[in-house]
């Protein structure tokens, strides 16, 4: 028992790390979209934020336990919870082991590049790491009805980023560092993307064979899951907004 409190901790301060971190590069969307993490234990229990704050208000205590139906556990005011919210994220995490961390954004990169036919481009090295990795999810309208988490673990497989067409982005990982950098990764490339089609010029694509190759060194060497850039990034919270762990 002791373990599982200690490691909830753990996981708390890592969640807020990174809704702060979201908020620091500009990723938020007022108080619209998600971060969760999974917590210890065989029940589908995770952990999201409180409906109505702003990720640079969200702290370790602040996030909100939630089961596999929806419901905010120890918290009496179930208007906490956003449900859209719930219906993105407990799918991924009742369907994926693996998925301990899931990222959802509304960023205006990233929702350009949603509304593009063509989905996210090998323009440079940053979107190459997710050369034929990336999952596509269609858009059915606000992410309320239950019946669209089949559909969402369907289209993302077992892959650990998605473009939701006409949406967003999502990302998962097997720890929260892994998935704040892949949609760190995901939001430049997308970013990248819009600077670079903006002005109508012709665009230099490499050829596929550099972009696998490309792909297999990011994964090889596994950037996301290198602690240092999580560690640096909490330092720089520990410098500029220390509250977070509270």
């Amino acid at each position: 028992m002791h373990e599982d409190v200690s490691s909830e901790l753990m996981i708390r301060r890592d969640l807020a790390a990174a809704y702060r971190l979201l908020a620091h590069f500009g990723m938020d969307d007022l108080i619209s979209t998600h971060l969760s993490a999974r917590l210890p234990g065989k029940k589908h229990r995770f952990l999201l934020n409180p409906y109505g704050m702003m990720f640079d208000e969200i702290t370790a205590s602040s996030l909100v336990v939630v089961d596999a139906d929806g419901h905010a556990i120890e918290e009496e005011d179930e208007s906490k919870i956003n449900n859209a919210g719930f219906t993105i994220h407990s799918a991924i995490h009742m369907s994926r082991d693996d998925a301990q961390c899931v990222i959802h954004t509304h960023t205006l990169a990233g929702m350009a590049v949603a509304a593009q036919e063509q989905g996210l481009l090998p323009l440079n090295q940053k979107s190459m790491c997710f050369f034929d990795g990336i999952a596509y999810h269609d858009y059915e309208g606000i992410a309320l009805d239950l019946n669209e988490r089949e559909r969402i673990v369907r289209d993302l497989g077992s892959k650990d980023v998605m473009i939701l067409k006409n949406h967003g982005l999502l990302t998962v990982g097997r720890t929260i560092s892994e998935a704040f950098l892949n949609m760190y990764l995901l939001e430049q490339s997308c970013r990248v993307q819009v600077a670079a089609t903006q002005g109508g010029q012709k665009i230099s694509l490499p050829s596929r064979e550099i972009a696998a190759h490309t792909a297999g060194q990011f994964n090889r060497h596994g950037y996301n899951r290198n602690p240092r850039p999580w560690q640096a990034l909490k330092r720089r919270l520990d410098r500029i907004s220390p509250d977070y762990a509270s």
